[in-house]
Order: C-alpha cells, then sequence, then structure tokens
C-alpha cells in the first residue's frame, strides 16, 4: 500500500510537471523524490508519469490518479478535524424521537432552537410511541426523546416542555357544540366514543379514564394516533379525547369542547435522556438549551 508522503510526492510533481521545482517544494532533494514516484508507480501498477531529459507529464492513467490522490490527501486532512468536530459536539449526528402529537406541537419550533446551537450536527427523526422511545434511549439508538410519563427517573433525566388541556373533539355542528359551557361525562354519556388504545396510547388512555368516567360500551373505534382520531370525528364517526395541541392540526369538520376536570388532569410532554449521555453533540446541546445540565 502507498503511503501518503508518496501520494504527496506525486500531487506536487503533477502539478509542477517538473521533479526540481516538485522537490523544492516539498523541502527534499530530487533523488528520494524520484525514487517515491517509482515506487509509487510499482504498487499502483501503472506509469503515472512520462519523463525524459526535457519535460515532464502526466500519462492518462496519472491523471485519473492524480484526482483520486487529490481526494485522498483532502480527507486524510480533513479527518483530525472532523473527529475533533464530533467530539466537541460541534458535528455528527444526534437521534430524536418524537410522538406523533408532538410532531404537530412543539417538534418544529425545538428543532429550530437545535439547529441554532449545534448547526452542523445532522438530525435524524424518529416517529416512536413513548415506550419505543424509552427503549432506544436504553439501548443508545436515540440520544433524545419527546415522550410521556411515567418513566424511569434514576435511569432519565428529563425536562418538562409544556402541559396542555384535554379537550373533546366533536363533529362541527354537533348539539355539544351549542352548549357553550364546560363539557361533562353525562353530557356525552349516550354519545359514540372513539378511545386511545390502552396499549399503543396508554398514556392518553389512563388519563382519560381516570379524568372521566367512561361507558365503554360507548366506545366504537379504538385507535393509536390523534391524526387518526380527529379524523374519525370529522367523519362523523363519534367524539375523541384529544389534547389541546390537535386545535392546530386544521382538520375541518371537526370542533374542539374545554372538558370538567381537564385543569386537573393535563397532558405533558417531556424531553428526555439517558443519564449515562455518550454522543457529544447531546452534551453540547443541553448545556446550551434552557434546560440545559448543571
Amino acid at each position: 500500500m502507498f503511503t501518503f508522503d508518496q501520494l504527496a510526492g506525486f500531487i506536487a510533481v503533477a502539478e509542477e510537471l517538473h521533479f526540481g521545482r516538485a522537490a523544492e517544494r516539498l523541502n527534499m532533494t530530487q533523488p528520494p523524490l524520484s525514487r517515491q514516484i517509482q515506487k509509487l508507480e510499482k504498487i499502483v501498477g501503472a506509469e503515472l508519469l512520462e519523463r525524459d531529459n526535457r519535460k515532464v507529464a502526466l500519462t492518462s492513467a496519472g491523471q485519473t490518479f492524480l484526482d483520486e490522490a487529490r481526494r485522498l490527501m483532502a480527507l486524510a486532512e480533513r479527518a483530525p478535524i472532523t473527529a475533533r468536530r464530533v467530539a466537541s459536539g460541534r458535528s455528527g449526528v444526534l437521534r430524536v424521537g418524537f410522538t406523533a402529537a408532538s410532531g404537530f406541537s412543539i417538534l418544529g419550533p425545538l428543532l429550530e432552537e437545535i439547529a441554532n446551537i449545534i448547526p452542523d450536527v445532522d438530525i435524524d427523526l424518529q416517529e416512536l410511541v413513548t415506550g419505543d422511545q424509552l427503549a432506544g434511549l436504553l439501548t443508545g439508538e436515540l440520544d433524545l426523546g419527546l415522550a410521556r410519563p411515567p418513566f424511569d427517573t434514576e435511569t432519565f433525566d428529563s425536562h418538562l416542555l409544556y402541559r396542555e388541556s384535554m379537550m373533546l373533539a366533536v363533529p362541527e355542528g354537533h348539539p355539544l357544540a351549542l352548549l357553550g359551557r364546560t363539557i361533562t361525562a353525562d353530557d356525552f354519556s349516550e354519545e359514540p366514543l372513539i378511545m386511545h388504545s390502552p396499549t399503543q396510547a396508554r398514556y392518553f388512555y389512563d388519563l382519560v379514564v381516570r379524568m372521566l368516567p367512561i361507558r365503554h360500551a360507548n366506545v366504537v373505534h379504538t385507535v393509536s394516533q390523534i391524526l387518526t382520531m380527529v379524523s374519525l370525528v370529522a367523519a362523523k364517526r363519534g367524539l375523541a379525547f384529544v389534547p389541546h395541541s390537535a386545535t392546530l392540526l386544521g382538520i375541518r369538520g371537526v370542533e374542539f369542547l374545554p372538558l370538567e376536570g381537564a385543569d386537573h388532569e393535563q397532558v405533558e410532554l417531556h424531553a428526555l435522556w439517558n443519564r449515562r449521555i455518550t454522543n457529544p453533540a447531546l452534551s453540547r446541546l443541553l448545556k446550551d438549551l434552557e434546560f440545559g445540565m448543571e
């Protein structure tokens, strides 16, 4: 295998087309430079330079090799710089998990803030439910999660990003929308309901059944995504309990009504990360965000 010294020697001769000037440029004498080029040609297995007493010229193989040699030298020069940038958190990849609901609320502003703090770090986004995010943070497949409680506070550090109330989504023009007041459980006791999955959307499911006496005989659909719930409401398939941020979806044919008890049982979204941080980009981000580590 050739050495970087041999590559540097070849590039100098190829650019100067003169062994004497190339040797002077490299602060060496001409004989060892000539030997370097001869060894390089032997390793490559092709003549790279045509030389006689009057001139030096690149062969076709030499011209092609010159382009590749320049790329290799550039990579060699850039590699230590890149490694230092990754080690300092100024470069690399940050893998961020987020729930679907956070995707249409806080994700955009947070990504803008991340881009301002670590602009040269690539962001790998993964839409995952909270349970999958926690698993990814444990295995190191994720660096940062935007997820719901509960979670192990001994394993994960966190920052509460925001709280919001639950609301009742009803089809546009529904009689409940005409009441002009907070909706109680009695108001929808005979209405078809679209509920959260107790497994795939356990956080929302537990919150709703804790907040309201749900008659499960009224449940006509069970789904895991807020967007799906609101779409079903627009299709007049039933009523649904959704976080206030669902109002940002802009789906036509849906009205959002305040719910009794919503102020006491609020939806939370947390930024989560494994306390055993190994990604320098995450460490740098957390130090500069307003909820950074001490």
